[in-house]
């Protein structure tokens, strides 16, 4: 059942947890994606997907207030349903009669966000049994590729500082001078690690606090700043550096998936915008808000692309390949060791929301052993980290999990949900009011444009993918 709302926040606060939950690791990867695309190629897909990805927010909003309204319409029938009954007494019957059956924001209309029901509740009010589980299946797979996602940020991250050796784009390479333990062996014992150290989390249900939150946030702001200053500061002393072409074609395809995957926010909209106070703001605050990260984005990845001549999938390693002095020094390491600080602490709750979508597939409800639930947190971490051992591409996996499940989440789930929202609207609540918290993108081609858009893209990153496997460098 949708939980009503104990804390709220102004609109502006609610925009700022949006537009921290966006920039995140994707942001990291999108430098590099850029300089295989081109700056303008890449500015151009930036651009489109963060438009389309507002477009379907709208659609997750809108999905959201309709369930607000049928949950409200059902709680008051069982009301209606508890007075009828035998031997209801006068106080169940009287607060029956009182109850209307349906609620409101205050300005006569059914529909609010004032409850939060999250995307996998919206599922099971609109989807059907079939529906639902495809939902949650796509939602575990995007999870995966998360996990595997941070879990290779960090280790790459502790490998590039543990490892002195001058060569470090050959992962074969030794770690030290004159020594035989590579860096791709340091890549793993790392990734090991990682999992014995935080993978013990996930068999309890830790809770992201709030200091921890108000620490990410400082981290990421500070090293995010720090990059666009310093990369600005190099094209100023030494120049341009990177000269990538205005359009590759080729690398289109990747930068697809890593856009989706930069601009994902969507399984959390719902707990970031219930508590929101003042709602109607949300109608220009978020479209700025997007703006403004899309602004963001493109001004980190063409300061990156010219001022390096070469760039890791992981941004932050660029700056640990010729540290400088002092202060700046420190400031280089300090970006090397970004992602170990943030993600960190947010691969614990990556884990458990994953564990907890597995439960939700696999036992439905079911009564089970206590062996059986504890098997889950091992089915959660051990694929994940699995297939971060196999490959240290963030590149390839960042691509992967937006172009797939990201798609599936960002794009199909938001049509999806919206689509079967009006329908059912439309037969349960004939006579209901316009919501006002419809998608100002409500005509059907809406629908249709994004579901063809996804559909292109991942039609094009299928290609691309067969066409390099059988044509490799």
């Amino acid at each position: 059942m949708a939980d009503p709302t104990q804390d709220d926040y102004p609109t502006w606060m609610g925009m700022v947890f949006v537009f921290n939950l966006i920039i995140g690791t994707g942001a990291l990867t999108l430098p590099a994606a850029f300089s295989r695309a081109g700056w303008l190629g890449g500015s151009v897909m930036v651009l489109l997907v963060g438009f389309i990805s507002y477009v379907t927010v709208t659609f997750v909003i809108e999905a959201m207030a309709s369930a607000n309204a049928i949950l409200h319409l059902r709680n008051a029938l069982k009301r209606r349903v508890a007075r009828d009954r035998p031997g209801a007494s006068d106080s169940d019957t009287d607060t029956a009669e009182n109850s209307p059956l349906v609620t409101d924001d205050g300005d006569g209309t059914p529909f609010s966000l004032t409850s939060r029901v999250e995307m996998g509740e919206m599922a099971t009010i609109y989807f059907t049994g079939t529906g639902v589980a495809v939902f949650y299946l796509c939602l575990a797979i995007y999870l995966y590729g998360d996990l595997s996602i941070y879990a290779a940020a960090i280790g790459t991250s502790l490998k590039d500082v543990i490892c002195t050796a001058p060569n470090i784009t050959d992962p074969s390479g030794p770690c030290w001078p004159n020594h035989t333990f590579r860096r791709i062996d340091c890549y793993r014992a790392c990734v090991v690690a990682t999992g014995l150290i935080l993978g013990p989390f996930v068999f309890f249900n830790v809770q992201k606090t709030k200091y921890i939150q108000i620490l990410t946030v400082i981290f990421r702001w500070f090293a995010f700043t720090s990059m666009i200053v310093m990369a600005v500061s190099r094209l100023i002393s030494d120049g341009v550096q990177g000269h990538p072409g205005p359009v590759v074609p080729s690398g289109i395809p990747s930068l697809f998936g890593t856009c989706i995957y930069s601009f994902m926010c969507h399984h959390s909209l719902p707990s970031l915008l219930a508590p929101v106070r003042e709602k109607r703001h949300l109608t220009w605050q978020l479209p700025l808000d997007f703006v403004l990260i899309a602004i963001f984005y493109i001004l980190l990845a063409l300061t990156g692309v010219f001022a390096f001549d070469h760039l890791d999938d992981l941004y932050t390693l660029n700056f640990l390949e010729n540290p400088g002095e002092g202060f700046t020094r420190v400031i280089d390491y300090f970006l090397a060791l970004f992602p170990v600080f943030t993600l960190s602490a947010s691969l614990p709750i990556v884990a458990i929301t994953l564990k907890h979508n597995l439960e939700a597939i696999l036992v439905a409800g079911r009564r089970t052993s206590l062996a059986c639930r504890a098997l889950l947190p091992l089915l959660a971490l051990l694929p994940a980290f699995a297939v971060t051992l196999l490959t240290d591409s963030l590149s390839s996996l960042v691509g992967f999990t937006g172009t797939y499940a990201g798609a599936g989440v960002q794009y199909i789930t938001p049509v999806a949900l919206v689509y079967c929202a009006r329908r059912q609207i439309a037969t349960v609540m004939p006579s209901a009011p316009v919501n006002p918290h419809r998608s100002p993108f409500y005509s059907n081609k809406w629908l249709l444009i994004v579901v063809l858009w996804c559909a292109l893209g991942v039609v094009l990153v299928t290609v691309n993918f067969f066409t390099r496997v059988a044509n490799p460098p």
